[in-house]
């Protein structure tokens, strides 16, 4: 079947091997072997040798691939189907040939030689074709009937509005074309039409260009011949930028913009993330999703919307990067599109939606297949009148037990279905017996340990009196089980410098005693009874200790810290109490004091781009190896807070809270008037959000395919057990899938994800998630169904995770040559047959390469010595354990203008395209990229506006170390407000706000995010990179 996807032509010359700012070409195909991180073996394309890069010939000018409205070949409910609305392109001049390479000559080489490179770029420029945006005469050859729903934009306007006719969805109209907005041509009829791409007296009305027309010379897809096609055209109106202009993004241009800017095509016509997100919102927003068909493609995790389990677990819980798997391994290699699914199985359920039901089956435990050991659930088939049932995941038929047994009716479903949730619903929970206890002994509740570093420099900058102020109040606010009255979470305190201090807080005591321990290297608890309290209980000699901490060390001089110790001591006494729990670590410095776990500064930017980058992201082993081991053994999670003034070695620090479960919070100079509300933000998150203690994790599949690699925040000791000595309501781990066999269209793709853990009341309870997804033999099917937000998920965190064991910059290149392969494998086989000039990017996926572009702009992968070694290494470790709503938005932030707020409207403002042509110097905008805010402020901004959100007369008033807003009685600063507050509750973490003013130094730091954009440390900008992607396709295709 071919289906058109969503079309866009630049007509791309050879590009330079490089692409803008990543060092050397990232052109040359790695070796074979590194496709093996993602799993596909040789490819059936046979891809440029390693190392033979083209001859530069003009970089491509940047030119923007316009959208087509999905309404061609998607079914109504596939993820990110939009029809678009865009203004009209303003630029006329005459055309050029979107089928402009001689396929006998090298493309473009020969003219490359003989024409000025600012008529290059003005013939490129000049030259974009779009396929798929018909003209009015068209319209009769569209398809009458729909089998789908219509669309909600069903009739634009017209084509002089720059809309496309629409077609029904799912049908692609026989003679769809392309037109390039920027060219001039008469309308192309059904005949007469002047062959492509020649000159024509008419300007105005853009010509066609190939979609599905065919060419007077013979079958479309075949080389034109020279000629007229391929040459230049006369009398091109645009005036061309300089030579260099488009250089600075490709390695052997010029660096910067020469002589004055150039003019550029229509950004809006290229595949916009805004509108997919918008699109998808006024389609699936407000409404209920409910769950009950298989492999049914979810709302987009920006999208609104109400789950209602029906059979299969909810989107919040988990989600795929398709939701049609391919029938055999032949197939899933030729795509290579990965198969993974992202499962957060504490995701927090909102207020409007059913809370997990808990099943208890008393003594017996939960039902499971002898075989393969699948728990029930809605998949199983029940059959001899109910007396057994068969296993959906390996077919295995098994007796129900007595106490289980009930009736069929006249459909073969047990009358009770709608009674128990193991057999209705997609998501549940039963209680384990004793034999899924350790020792089968039922577990004490969690503990949790905090421990204070109290030297020189936390006393000096005020955060040891901080921390101690915030746990006065904080300690009431512990989790609790629903319906409880009191959290039965047990607390304790150390302090530490060189040495460490316990402190007895048993309620009996009128003062809280102090026992140190100065041999570092033998680490032991001082002290078992009185160390982990309940807070209730002994509430008035915590506080007492609370306020002493501060006065104690006032006079330190002690700059010097251990670290490995400090877990050691956490460790030992959850041992010693005999329960799991989570170390709450606050640190300030490098751990250079005499003790295990010492650390040396090995912070060397010298190794950037070479191939021993790779040792700035492995952390030390020995001593830290085995304390996580000890760490999931005993079911401790560690959460680092750490306060840096310099180097601290964040990969070896941050490595123990990535293998256990917990998070690492960075503060940077901390200053407590500056960053203290941010801080104590999210250390009021992290210890009131929900969590599971002592986990272990396994994912079932049914026959054919399985499990094979897993990212996260986890510990693999095998490879099928993922080990989590916790999992809060943010953990997300990311599991890839392989065939071991073929699959049947027939019984579908089944998963099931068992969560074994501790629940903090100390019950131990099971966790199950089920999804059942399609399986087609028709590539078609796969990339209709494809979620773009998972897909980038999955390449963020299996890319952080090779560049472990590979040099950063062979990652880009498989990252790169994996999208292409992905898209020209569906150009191949499912898009309609159209010109090679033709971008042709699956409906589902359009908005892939700006995602993709972006990833690869990220301070862990952009290679740049300016980036210091320890942000690079936090930002890789927050990425591995987030969820799909977490990574979208890093690295596709949110611009929201606020200069037009409606200020009547609840709603937040619609966001901009990420980049700086939407901004505006009059304007006022807001970044939001799940991490930090910026509030960006345009010079001529309006002093009232100013006035009214900040209480300062004009923009040189105010102070740029604000980080919040003040609260003033006026509608501009209350919607403001509300906006933040409303953008704050969405995201996991606390977001620092940061003022930016704009020609400020502070705004570097704020452009890094407008992800459109060339990279201010290297990187291409989007369009840039879609033209050295389209030229990777073609490079495949032929």
């Amino acid at each position: 079947m071919s289906q058109q996807g969503y079309v866009a032509t630049p007509p791309y010359s050879q590009a330079q091997p490089g692409i803008g700012g990543y060092p050397t070409g990232f052109g040359a195909s790695p070796p074979q072997a590194h496709y093996g991180h993602y799993g596909a073996p040789p490819q059936p394309y046979t891809a440029q040798a390693a190392g033979v890069l083209k001859p530069a010939a003009s970089s491509p000018s940047g030119m923007p691939p316009p959208p087509v409205s999905s309404q061609y070949g998607s079914p109504i409910q596939q993820n990110g189907a939009h029809s678009q609305k865009f203004p009209p392109p303003a630029v006329s001049a005459p055309a050029m040939p979107p089928y402009g390479q001689p396929l006998q000559r090298p493309a473009y080489h020969s003219m490359a030689q003989a024409t000025p490179p600012t008529q290059q770029i003005t013939n490129q420029m000049s030259a974009m074709s779009i396929g798929g945006y018909g003209q009015g005469p068209l319209q009769s050859a569209q398809s009458p009937t729909s089998s789908a729903a219509p669309q909600p934009y069903q009739m634009p306007s017209a084509p002089a509005m720059g809309h496309p006719p629409m077609s029904p969805t799912g049908h692609q109209p026989p003679s769809m074309s392309a037109c390039p907005p920027m060219a001039a041509g008469p309308p192309m009829g059904a005949t007469g039409a002047p062959p492509m791409g020649m000159p024509n007296s008419q300007p105005g009305l853009p010509p066609m260009g190939g979609g599905g027309f065919q060419q007077p010379g013979g079958p479309q897809g075949f080389p034109q011949q020279p000629g007229p096609y391929g040459g230049q055209m006369p009398g091109s109106q645009m005036a061309g930028p300089q030579a260099g202009a488009f250089a600075g993004g490709f390695p052997g241009g010029a660096a910067h913009m020469a002589g004055p800017p150039q003019k550029k095509l229509d950004p809006d016509s290229i595949p916009s993330t805004t509108q997919v997100i918008e699109d998808d919102q006024a389609k699936r927003g407000g409404q209920l999703y409910t769950t009950n068909l298989r492999g049914q493609v979810p709302p987009l995790v920006t999208t609104s919307f109400t789950v209602q389990d029906q059979g299969n677990a909810s989107p919040r819980f988990m989600r795929c990067t398709t939701y049609s798997f391919p029938c055999s391994s032949d197939l899933a290699k030729q795509c290579q599109v990965p198969l993974a699914t992202i499962i957060k199985p504490f995701a927090t359920v909102p207020k409007n939606e059913t809370p997990l039901y808990v099943v208890n089956h008393g003594e017996a435990g939960p039902i499971r297949c002898n075989r393969c050991k699948a728990y029930m659930c809605p998949f199983m088939l029940f059959i001899d009148g109910g007396r057994r049932y068969q296993c959906s995941f390996c077919n295995c038929v098994n007796e129900v037990p007595v106490q289980y047994f009930q009736h069929l009716d006249h459909m073969g479903r047990r009358v009770d279905l709608y009674e128990r949730p193991e057999l209705s619903l997609g998501s549940y929970e039963f209680t384990a017996t004793l034999d899924y206890c350790k020792n089968n002994k039922p577990p004490n509740p969690p503990a949790y340990i905090f421990m204070i570093d109290v030297s020189y420099n936390n006393i000096k900058s005020g955060l040891v009196k901080l921390i101690c102020e915030e746990l006065k109040t904080l300690l009431d606010r512990l989790p609790k089980e629903e319906g409880a009255e009191s959290s039965s979470i047990k607390v304790g305190f150390v302090t530490y410098n060189k040495i460490l201090h316990f402190y007895n807080v048993k309620s009996a005591l009128a003062q809280p005693q102090m026992m140190v321990v100065s041999d570092v290297a033998e680490m032991f608890v001082p002290l078992l009874d009185g160390f982990l309290v309940n807070f209730q209980e002994s509430r008035a000699v915590i506080n007492n200790l609370l306020d002493q901490i501060p006065d104690m060390f006032a006079d330190t001089n002690e700059s010097e810290t251990v670290f490995a110790p400090v877990i050691q001591a956490g460790v030992e006494a959850l041992k010693a109490a005999e329960c799991s729990g989570k170390l709450f670590i606050f640190h300030s410095s490098l751990p250079t004091a005499e003790a295990p776990g010492k650390l040396k500064n090995r912070d060397d930017r010298k190794l950037v781009n070479t191939e021993k980058e790779k040792i700035l992201f492995q952390p030390q082993r020995g001593v830290y190896e085995q304390l996580t081991k000890d760490c999931v053994a005993q079911g401790c999670c560690v959460d680092l807070f750490v306060f840096p003034n310099q180097y601290v070695d964040m990969a070896t620090m941050g490595d123990i809270p990535t293998h256990t479960g917990g998070s690492v919070y960075k503060y940077s100079n901390f200053q407590v008037q500056i960053d203290g509300e941010h801080f104590l933000t999210d250390l009021r998150r992290d210890v009131e959000k929900s969590i599971g203690f002592d986990a272990i994790m396994r994912v079932r599949t049914s026959t054919g395919f399985r499990a094979t690699d897993f990212f996260g925040a986890i510990y693999m000791n095998n490879t099928t057990d993922v080990e989590m000595a916790a999992v809060d309501c943010d953990n997300a781990v990311t599991v890839e899938f392989k065939h071991d066999d073929a699959l049947n269209e027939e019984a579908g793709a089944l998963i099931q994800c068992a969560l074994l853990y501790t629940s903090i009341s100390g019950q131990r309870r099971l966790r199950i998630h089920n999804l059942s997804l399609n399986c087609s033999s028709q590539l078609s099917e796969l990339y209709k169904s494809c979620e773009t937000d998972a897909l980038i998920n999955f390449f963020a965190k299996s890319a952080y995770h090779a560049i472990l064991n590979q040099p950063v910059k062979t990652v880009r290149e498989i990252l790169v040559k994996q999208t292409a392969h992905m898209l020209a494998c569906y150009r191949k086989h499912c898009a309609s047959p159209s010109a090679a000039s033709q971008l042709i990017l699956p409906d589902a996926m359009k908005v892939f390469p700006v995602y993709m572009n972006s990833l690869m702009k990220t301070p862990v992968l952009v290679g740049s010595a300016e980036l210091s070694t320890d942000e690079r290494n936090f930002h890789r470790l927050s990425v591995m354990s987030t969820g799909v709503e977490e990574s979208q938005v890093l690295l596709y932030p949110r611009l929201i203008p606020l200069h037009s707020m409606d200020v009547v409207n609840e709603a937040v403002p619609a966001a901009v395209r990420c980049s700086e042509e939407r901004l505006s110097e009059t304007g006022v905008f807001l970044l939001d990229n799940g991490q930090n805010l910026f509030l960006w402020l345009g010079q001529a901004c309006p002093p009232d506006l100013i006035q009214s959100l900040f209480n300062v007369p004009s923009l040189a008033h105010l102070s740029p170390d604000m980080t919040s807003l003040p609260e003033l009685d006026n509608a501009q600063s209350k919607k403001l407000r509300s906006i933040i507050c409303a953008i704050s509750q969405q995201r996991p973490h606390s977001m620092k706000m940061v003022i930016v003013k704009q020609k400020d130094k502070s705004e570097m730091l704020f452009r890094q995010h407008l992800v459109e954009d060339k990279g201010l440390h290297g990187g291409a900008s989007y369009i840039d990179f879609l033209c050295y992607v389209h030229r990777e396709i073609r490079q495949l295709l032929t």
